[in-house]
């Protein structure tokens, strides 16, 4: 029987009503407290206050070097009459943390005492009753508390523990998390792949996650969509665990049985939120244990641990989940999303000037690169429609607002050996970075003139001079000062399947029937090259299967031509040696990076420039195949 979303409630209804419930079933309540050696006892949770065994110090103490005295032997003593005090009847030497001899209760530091014989010495100041003493308790008092309850012990509190005695304490037990990894389609990682065969890696990526938020992690071998064994395994985790995960199966096809099994052995919640990705969630309980049903896209299983498991993790723990900081950026790109869902956007950031600047990653659900290369997360509301490029948005920080600042920002067209770049700038200075975001060359020149941007990836062709860029940042940026240095000169040719079965020789062939294009976007200056032959040979867009299916990057076009969904596509020799495909060169072009000259002192730009001009940067881009660097570095021209 197909399952059915039972229901598709807003976010925040669905949270609060799903974590009510489970503490209502005392679900989210914290497990018998266990007992741990203190030294062991970082990052755990306190089950109950911890209070001092013994005072800290236990007897008064020297707190300097020098000599212990009764307070009141010193008084009178001044500078124009020091007063003499003699060794062992009015003081006793001590150093550092030694008792306090009996009968004292002032130390002398030794730097104020004159000695003028082996057991006599002048003072020239009265002492003052407990002067440089730690009296007893001065740090902890026996009873006092240390830490309270549901407390996270640091560093620190392990030392604090120590001194007052304490050498074991109650914590939380961890959350035991059980994952079941599901699909007849679905492989351990590193052993042969064949088509429809998809790497099992969203146990290991949550894994990480629940370890990270203070529970232990167990794992199911994946389970085929087969019913039978997948309530065994399910059977089998709720016996052992405490939380369970069932990833995959949670949407309505013909072979998703996590909903209707979770509510043959227990009770489902909820069954379908209203959130862009990860929508098909399941939320509920079997045996008194949360169970969830989490959709096998990566970014939606991501997504959904955040949102659902998180907070029962960390109520199982006495603690309540952190809100992440958040910032203000200004949107460079338009976002659309659809209304009724409150849609999660990954975002790269960077500081342009005064401002924080927000680039949309790719929105798809199966996208783990965007999970990796994000800085930020933009929630778009259910009942808005999105947001308009240059308008002020508010960002969840996924890193340090530190690394963002030092980030260079690169808006433009797509590039390898921006790649490089951004690699080998990170080991030359681990803490700067690289934002690249690929929206063409026009469009990098645009967010130029717009303070988006810090440089932009160019390579625009002037049809009438044959020369790159120049004529159209005098068009886009007039008055900007900017400087245009180059990176490589690349090949640019057709991306074809090894062998090149259609026989793509010319832009002659991309009209020919049966074959198959992939294109770049409007404004890509491979889209201008490829607009241009296209013109020279008398051929229309119209007559070219596939001139309206866009591409953002060198990469994705070869990516179709690997997979089998076009036959040929415009780009650069790197994309296709680097997926073994084969190339038909068509013209070497100049790839430039236009740089705003306010940041071309700055140390974002320096340091660009350092790793361009760098032998073991170019040395790599070189081995990627297609890349000519003889003017690597060069200032080719500059606008004031």
């Amino acid at each position: 029987m197909r399952n059915v979303y039972l229901s598709e409630q807003p976010l925040e209804e669905a949270r609060q009503e799903y974590l009510a419930f489970l503490a209502r079933e005392g679900a989210l309540a914290p497990g018998p407290p266990e007992e741990i050696p203190v030294i062991e006892a970082a990052g755990r949770v306190t089950a109950a206050p911890v209070f001092a065994a013994v005072s800290s110090p236990h007897y008064h103490a020297a707190a300097m070097d020098g000599l212990a005295v009764r307070a009141r032997d010193t008084f009178g003593a001044t500078e124009i009459s020091p007063l003499t005090l003699r060794v062992p009847d009015q003081a006793r030497v001590v150093d550092t943390g030694d008792p306090l001899p009996e009968g004292t209760d002032a130390v002398i530091m030794i730097e104020d005492v004159h000695w003028t014989a082996e057991d006599a010495f002048e003072i020239t100041s009265a002492a003052f009753p407990w002067q440089h003493v730690r009296v007893i308790g001065e740090d902890l008092v026996a009873t006092e508390m240390i830490v309270p309850a549901n407390h996270v012990v640091r560093p620190v509190d392990i030392g604090g523990l120590l001194a007052g005695g304490v050498t074991r304490l109650q914590v939380h037990p961890r959350p035991r998390v059980a994952f079941i990894p599901t699909g007849t389609e679905v492989v351990e990682p590193g052993g042969p792949l064949r088509p429809g065969d998809i790497v099992e890696y969203n146990s290991r990526v949550l894994g990480a996650l629940v370890q990270e938020w203070g529970a232990d992690f167990m794992r199911h071998d994946i389970v085929p969509d087969d019913y039978g064994r997948l309530r065994a395994a399910l059977e089998q985790a709720v016996g052992t665990a405490d939380v369970v995960v069932i990833n995959a199966g949670a949407s309505a096809g013909r072979e998703d049985f996590s909903a209707a099994l979770i509510g043959e052995l227990g009770r489902v919640v909820t069954h379908g939120v209203a959130i862009k990705p990860g929508k098909p969630v399941i939320l509920g309980l079997i045996q008194g244990k949360p169970v969830f049903g989490i959709p096998g896209y990566p970014v939606s299983a991501v997504l959904n641990a955040e949102l659902f498991l998180r907070p029962v993790i960390y109520a199982r723990l006495g603690r309540v989940v952190p809100p992440r900081r958040r910032v203000s950026a200004l949107l460079s790109r338009r976002v659309v999303s659809p209304m009724g869902v409150d849609e999660f956007v990954r975002v790269k950031l960077g500081r342009v000037g005064d401002k924080i600047v927000c680039t949309p990653l790719g929105r798809g659900a199966g996208l783990i690169l965007t999970l990796i290369r994000a800085d930020g997360l933009l929630v778009v509301p259910r009942f808005n429609e999105g947001f308009e490029a240059g308008e002020m948005v508010e960002v969840e920080l996924l890193r340090p607002l530190s690394e963002i600042d030092e980030t260079a920002v690169v808006i433009g067209s797509h590039d390898i050996a921006l790649d490089m770049l951004a690699n080998h700038l990170k080991v030359k200075y681990p803490g700067a970075g690289l934002s690249s975001a690929h929206v063409g060359s026009l469009g990098g020149l645009l967010a130029l003139r717009r303070g988006e941007a810090h440089l932009a990836g160019t390579h625009l062709l002037d049809e009438a001079t044959g020369e790159y860029n120049i004529s159209y940042i005098q068009k886009h940026l007039p008055g900007r000062g900017v400087v245009l240095l180059n990176l490589a000169y690349r090949e640019q040719g057709f991306i074809v399947a090894p062998g090149n079965p259609s026989r793509i020789s010319s832009f002659e062939d991309l009209a020919r029937g049966g074959v198959r294009f992939v294109n770049r976007q409007r404004g890509a200056g491979t889209r201008v090259l490829l607009d241009y032959h296209l013109r020279l040979a008398g051929i229309g867009p119209e007559q070219v299967d596939g001139y309206g299916r866009e591409e953002y990057t060198h990469m994705a076009v070869a990516a179709a031509v690997a997979s089998g969904t076009a036959d040929c596509g415009l780009g650069i020799r790197a994309a296709a040696s680097a997926l073994g495909l084969g190339f038909v060169p068509v013209a070497e072009e100049r790839y430039d990076l236009c740089i705003l000259k306010e940041y071309w002192d700055k140390p974002l730009v320096r340091r660009l420039l350092e790793v361009i001009r760098d032998p073991g940067f170019q040395a790599a881009v070189q081995a990627l195949g297609g890349y000519d660097l003889r003017d690597c570095g060069r200032i080719m021209w500059e606008q004031e």
